[in-house]
């Protein structure tokens, strides 16, 4: 039988969801990534996730235990990733979906960046939106990088993932040349997640997004928290913003418990994985 995978997306920045038990050894995975996340001869998608639901946790062992779930994550070209804020509200989108759960229960996504608790604050229609909470900011610094004799101010630091932030114009251009160079630069020897932003008001980012390992994308859910904090620390900003990308709003909030993103998540397709060609089921 082939084996059913998933599609979600939150803000346009898509995966594909696949159990564990009908994923390929570890050794082949790589390979069955890109496959799939192909958008001409697969599915199509930003990126892999092999999930584990804790039989022990399904039903929860006492009313408001939160469902736990397991995730690794690699990216459309087979890379390795530690974790995807969009991800993470994708899985949470199917565990919710597949077990019925309402506002206010809280599943609990275990990533290689640690546990993610995502509080599900509602649904409508197929839209499932979740508040993560992402953990603090790591190794937050301020960086000169050159790039071919052309110096780049940039904010580098870690949320769960590398990222790397430039404050000021954001443009398709300056996407296509400065983030896509900064994205594979020798300061960042395993790659790094790359966001242009603009603080529009103190309350208001804009961002465009170049992922390690995948590209353009219409929304990052770490990318849109490593904005805001670059924002908040340098440009100005209040710990609370809406950060804007191409593929719509999320919400960062920078508590002294760390970072809360709030956005949502939904389900677009179940398909047939049969080798080379995707079957709606």
């Amino acid at each position: 039988m082939a084996p059913a995978i998933i599609k979600a997306h939150a803000l346009g920045n898509d995966f594909l969801l696949l159990d564990e038990a009908d994923a390929p050894a570890r050794a082949d995975r790589a390979a069955f990534a890109r496959r799939v996340c192909d958008r001409h001869r697969g599915i199509g998608g930003d990126g892999l996730i092999v999930f584990a639901l804790d039989p022990g946790t399904i039903p929860p062992r006492h009313p408001g235990a939160p469902t736990t779930v397991q995730m690794s994550l690699l990216n459309a070209d087979g890379s390795y990733s530690e974790v995807s804020g969009n991800g993470v509200r994708c899985l949470a989108a199917w565990v919710a979906s597949g077990r019925q759960l309402v506002a206010g229960a809280m599943i609990d996504v275990l990533t290689d960046a640690g546990v993610k608790r995502l509080e599900l604050l509602g649904q409508t229609g197929d839209r499932v939106t979740f508040r993560a909470a992402m953990g603090h900011p790591e190794g937050i610094a301020r960086a000169r990088i050159d790039l071919a004799g052309t110096v780049v101010d940039a904010i580098t630091l870690r949320v769960g993932n590398p990222q790397c932030v430039v404050l000021g114009d954001v443009t398709i251009e300056r996407l296509h040349t400065v983030a896509a160079e900064l994205a594979v630069h020798p300061h960042f020897p395993a790659g790094t997640n790359v966001e242009l932003a603009a603080v529009e008001t103190p309350d208001r980012v804009r961002i465009l997004i170049w992922e390690r390992g995948v590209g353009p994308t219409e929304a990052s859910g770490t990318g849109a928290c490593a904005a805001a904090v670059a924002a908040m620390a340098f440009g100005g900003a209040n710990r609370d913003v809406r950060v804007d990308s191409p593929g719509g709003t999320q919400r960062v909030e920078w508590r002294e418990e760390g970072l809360y993103l709030t956005g949502w998540a939904e389900l677009t397709a179940v398909c047939d994985w049969r080798g080379g060609v995707a079957v709606d089921a």
